[in-house]
Parts: structure tokens; sequence; C-alpha cells
């Protein structure tokens, strides 16, 4: 709005009668080069907005336009003559050109934002969409960018030079969080894949320390708000189960997905039936590194005494020692596989307690 009433004042200026706009009969919208003609001004609106033509009253002509988002501009000249006709005609024609091209980003990533959020209701998302020129129709997948500190505007800049399409939006939720809507037409899984690791790396040169989350493609715009959610748990599960890495695929999530969502008193029965208390805790940083390779190879025993550059013996010992701890013994499948679910479910426990002493600290303070 406030570029229509800067183009009023600006042909205002050129001329020597009094031109001015007025926007949807608000007072507060009056955009001329002064009020000398005060109340009588929303008078002859009122009237030009009843009428079919021009509307000459109290010296001034007024002409009622029809803009878009069912929105009305009612124009007025000073003066009654044909001149003041035409020359509302013309300012009519400039406001609706500049009005039609107004600049939608601040209005898209706004209506975006509250799709992702889900604040605008799915029966108007289509109508909204096309008023806002985004293509309904067009699948996307969410991105959500995670940073330990601020992002700042070179930040989103960075982001953007890495989703050129045009059918791409960058979304800064707060100083910590970005959304990005990837096209799926434009982009498949791989470069979606490669992307991300570009952008880990390149904040990670600057000393931005980010962890990036994708949930499933989205087929029409208003299931990006499931993409989103998903993208957002696979930054919360990620966090718990492999916290080394920076990128977390929902739809890799796994065995870390289901016992995220299981109630807490199940996983504690559960951790209790597979391990004697203190046992877990019993087993050694480099006995833990050695299962972890252990399960990385499949539990081939070469391969892992291999990347661990240690005797095939040595390796027979450590898992003699986890099997002498626990009860379990990791060569065979279903030995390992217990071991392996009862594990994540022990980070899993671990991390509410680390959430419920952060909260009772937060209360203390």
């Amino acid at each position: 709005m406030e570029k229509i009433r800067r183009i009023v004042n600006e042909i205002a200026q050129s001329l020597e009668r009094e031109l001015g706009v007025i926007l949807d009969q608000d007072p507060e919208q009056v955009a001329s080069l002064n009020a000398k003609y005060g109340e009588g001004v929303l008078d002859g609106a009122r009237k030009a907005l009843e009428a079919d033509d021009v509307v000459r009253f109290q010296g001034l002509t007024f002409m009622a336009v029809d803009l878009a988002d069912n929105k009305k501009a009612i124009y007025y000249a000073e003066g009654e003559d044909p001149a003041a006709r035409d020359l509302l005609i013309l300012l009519a024609r400039t406001v609706e050109t500049a009005y039609d091209g107004r600049d939608l980003s601040d209005e898209r990533s706004s209506f975006l934002k509250n799709v992702l959020l889900e604040n605008e209701l799915p029966g108007d998302i289509p109508l909204k969409a096309r008023e806002l020129k985004i293509d309904y129709f067009l699948s996307r997948q969410v991105l959500l960018l995670s940073f330990g500190e601020a992002c700042d505007a070179s930040c989103a800049e960075f982001i953007k030079g890495q989703f050129a399409s045009a059918d791409d939006y960058i979304l800064p939720v707060d100083e910590h969080t970005v959304v990005v809507l990837a096209s799926l037409t434009e982009h498949d899984e791989a470069y979606i894949d490669e992307t991300s690791k570009n952008l880990i790396a390149g904040f990670e040169a600057e000393g931005r320390n980010v962890t990036i989350g994708i949930g499933l493609p989205a087929e029409h715009l208003k299931d990006t708000a499931s993409s989103y959610r998903q993208a957002a748990l696979a930054l919360t599960v990620g966090s718990i189960f492999e916290e080394d890495e920076r990128i977390m695929w929902y739809k890799r999530l796994g065995l870390g997905r289901l016992i995220y969502q299981l109630p807490r008193t199940l996983c504690e029965m559960f951790l209790s039936e597979v391990f004697a208390p203190d046992t877990y805790e019993a087993l050694d940083p480099e006995t833990l590194l050695t299962i972890e390779k252990f399960f990385e190879n499949n539990l081939n025993g070469s391969e892992t005494s291999r990347q661990l550059f240690v005797h095939r013996n040595t390796l027979v010992y450590r898992l003699d020692k986890v099997q002498k701890i626990t009860g379990l013994d990791l060569r065979t499948f279903e030995d390992a596989v217990l071991f392996k679910l009862a594990s994540m479910v022990y980070k899993y426990l671990e991390s509410l307690q680390q959430k419920d002493e952060a909260q009772t600290l937060d209360k203390h303070w």
C-alpha cells in the first residue's frame, strides 16, 4: 500500500491540482499532497463506491476502481472538468500496474510459514497459493537447518546460493533456524543429499555449527506441514542416536524413531530385563568402540580387526569380555540385535534424564 501512496504523491507533485487515492475507505489510507478537503474527500469516496462512473462532488472528481485481493481504490482529483476525469483514468492505470507488480516475497514467506505451522485452513491453501503465484501442485521437500549460533543475513544468502531455483523458498524461522522448501521438480534426492553436504562443509569452514533434518517428499503444498514435522523429528531423534551426524533423514531414522515414540516406563522395563544394574556402565570406552565397529561391519571380525588395527585374538578377547559382563554373545545375530536395541534405549533414557535435569535447573534459577 505504501508503494501506491508514493506513486500518487509523485504524480501529484508534478501537477498544479490536488490528487489522491483512498484505499478501502480507510481515513488512514488517504494519500494526497495535503488534507485541505477534510471529510469532503471521504464523503465523495463513499458516493463513488455506489456509482458506476465518475462522481463530481464539492469541486472534486472521484472514481472507484477494483484492485486485486477484493480491495478497492477511490481516486480523486481537484476540479470537475473533463481533464480531471482523464487524469484519474491515467492515475488508475499507473497504480494498477504497480499494484499487480508488487513485491510478494514477504507475503509468500508469511503464508508459507503459516502452512508449515498448520496455521492455514487446508481449503484456503490452494486459493492463497494461486493468489501469491505459488505452484500448489509442485512436489517439495523440507530441509530444516538448525544453527548452534545466530544465523545472520549472510548465512541465509549462502543457503539461497545452493538452492537457486525460483520454486525454492528460504524461510528464516528464528535466529537459529532456517527452513528450505526445495522443489523436487528441479532437484532429486541425490541433489538434496549433495547440497546438504555442501552446506555443512561451507558453514563448518566459517566456523558455524549446523545440523540438517530432512523430511519426506510432499506431493502438494498442504503436505509440506507433515514434511516439516518429520524434519524437526529427524533433528531431535538424530541428536540422540546419531550425535556425530550432521544430516538426518527422517526415512533413515530406523529403530531410533520407534524407540523415541515408546513410553518411558516401557523403555525402562525393557532395559532392566536386558542389562542388570550398572552393567552397561561397566563397559569402558574402548570396548564400546569395538562394539560399534563390530556392528558397522555386520559382525565381520576380520574387517573389524583391520579397522581397529588390532589382532584378531584381541577382538575375540574383547567380545568375550562383553559376554562376561552382559551375558550377550555379540557374535550371534539374536544377541547382537538385542544389545543394539538395548544400547539405543539406554541412550534415549539418558537423554530424557539430561532433559529433566536441565528443566530442574531452569526452575531453580
